[in-house]
């Protein structure tokens, strides 16, 4: 199910500077205050990944882009971008059906392959970010 919100093109412009420039480490988005359209909320260049959980509200909905550098063992380095959907328990039951129902729209045009679901900052925490990315990298 769709909820008809528009992807600003300003998210699209933002994934692909973070995509090609390799300067921007993440981007944040969320839905304007008429939820009617998904926005840039916060763009950043630190490649720490705490900050980046930090930039996720404890009770407000958000979907992020992240640009995930790990060690495989025996293959090196290796990037992988994540697709953030990140719907806090504490959020509103409304805010998390639509952000739930205007997902697709969002992930479908930024086309990133590994989705990451966070209801608390356990589902975040590196070591389980790294559990999934790792797996087909």
């Amino acid at each position: 199910m769709s909820s008809g919100v528009a992807v600003n093109p300003a998210c699209m412009e933002k994934f692909q500077e973070l995509k090609l420039g390799k300067k921007l480490k993440y981007i944040v988005y969320k839905l304007n205050d008429t939820n009617t359209e998904i926005v840039v909320d916060k763009t950043s260049e630190s490649a720490n990944y705490d900050d980046f959980v930090a930039d996720l509200p404890e009770a407000q909905c958000r979907w992020a882009v992240y640009d995930f550098e790990f060690e495989k063992e025996g293959a090196g380095k290796r990037n992988k971008l994540l697709f953030f959907a990140w719907s806090p328990d504490d959020s509103k039951i409304k805010q998390k059906m639509v952000f739930a129902s205007s997902k697709d729209a969002l992930r479908r045009s930024l086309n990133v392959a590994l989705e990451i679901q966070g209801t608390d900052f356990s589902e975040v925490a590196y070591e389980s970010v790294f559990e999934k990315a790792s797996k087909g990298a």
